[in-house]
């Protein structure tokens, strides 16, 4: 039985997590770790607390679905006390994804900005699809509820990565997140990335490729947040069969 500690358990996701490692066979939740209290009833036998040592020290492995700066504590503690982690914490900037990279030389880490499985292929259909269509025009909408906190979303700027890579550009060089205004021309390279905040979307990430005379639209939607609950608990069990490395959710469905 793979004891996971959750991470950000009072979270949308979090609260799924707990629900989905009690169903699962091969699981059983360990740890709870949240800032404030919990605001269900724990698992029987669930360690609860706000300190990240406690909390890596109680389970085998660890879900991290919070914030940058929550991420970036549980990945200087569990330097010192190595498990599998899972991390779909979004928004992670330079510094901290460097950090990632490092803690993962000494542990098994999984990062994903979306543990879907549609996405995971989608990530490949559009990185060949950019390479195909080499003459299309790409631009990226992406749309989330109310309460996301960061845009575009982590999911979008993958998906723009692989688009880029399919062309062999770097994203930094391309992205335009913001039109507005007598902008010119679109440029040739250019990828859009674009935001929609409102109501309760769960999450849609739309990849068009638009060239004259015809354009092709590749979409993904999440209707439930238990598509990535499920994906990162399928990807713990996973994960916690490997090596020290840096992983991706591609790496668990073998993409």
């Amino acid at each position: 039985m793979l004891r996971v500690g959750v991470y950000g358990a009072n979270g949308r996701v979090g609260q799924l997590l707990v629900k989905n490692l009690g169903e699962d066979p091969e699981t059983e939740v360990a740890a709870l770790c949240e800032r404030d209290r919990i605001d269900y009833h724990a698992p029987e036998g669930a360690l609860v607390t706000n300190d990240a040592k406690i909390f890596l020290d109680s389970c085998d492995a660890a879900i991290d679905f919070t914030v940058p700066e929550a991420t970036e504590t549980l990945l200087r503690e569990a330097m010192e006390r190595p498990r599998p982690l899972v991390i779909g914490t979004t928004g992670l900037n330079e510094a901290q994804y460097a950090l990632l990279e490092e803690a993962s030389e000494v542990m098994p880490i999984l990062y994903a900005t979306n543990m879907s499985a549609g996405i995971a292929l989608l990530k490949k259909l559009v990185q060949m699809t950019a390479g195909k269509l080499a003459d299309f025009d790409i631009e990226i909408v992406e749309q989330h509820h109310r309460y996301k906190k960061d845009a575009p979303s982590g999911t979008a700027l993958t998906l723009a990565e692989y688009a880029a890579k399919g062309r062999g550009l770097d994203l930094s060089d391309v992205r335009v997140s913001c039109r507005d205004g007598m902008t010119g021309e679109r440029s040739r390279d250019e990828i859009g990335v674009m935001a929609i905040r409102g109501g309760d979307v769960v999450g849609r990430h739309t990849v068009g490729f638009y060239n004259d005379g015809e354009f092709l639209e590749l979409n993904h939607t999440a209707t439930s947040r238990e598509t990535f609950s499920k994906g990162a608990v399928r990807a713990c069990k996973w994960l916690a069969k490997q090596p020290a490395g840096l992983y991706d959710i591609s790496d668990v469905l073998g993409l």
